[in-house]
């Protein structure tokens, strides 16, 4: 069992960076790939990013390669996510998740179903 708790949401400007936080605790931390997911007003929880247990793996939505990092502290047992150049687009609550099967295709790193654990998600608003 994982329990995962983000943090560092706010309200900032378009433009803006902002860094969110994923704890974990409970078993060990790098035994799961690591996902970051959007979820808008009315909207379907989307993939943002993901990462490899080893932290040496990426996956990217691109809607926000070039202006999000994924990254992970394995000895913190902490995933990070960072926001930069920020959009209203970007408005939406942010949730990270772990697996434990670990991920060989990039693209198996977007499907929600293969998330074992979930955190309770944390509001970004972007405002212009």
């Amino acid at each position: 069992q994982v329990q995962l708790v983000e943090a560092g949401g706010g309200l900032v400007q378009a433009g803006d960076s902002l860094r969110l936080s994923c704890a974990a605790s409970g078993r060990t931390f790098s035994i799961y790939d690591m996902g970051w997911f959007r979820q808008a007003p009315g909207k379907e929880r989307e993939f943002v990013a993901g990462i490899r247990r080893s932290g040496r793996t990426f996956a990217y939505a691109d809607s926000v390669k070039g202006r999000f990092t994924i990254s992970r502290d394995n000895a913190k047992n902490t995933v990070y996510l960072q926001m930069g150049n920020l959009e209203r687009e970007d408005t939406a609550v942010y949730f990270c998740a772990a697996k434990s099967t670990l991920t060989t295709v990039v693209d198996a790193y977007r499907q929600i179903d293969s998330y074992d654990y979930w955190g309770q998600g944390t509001q970004v608003t972007v405002s212009s």
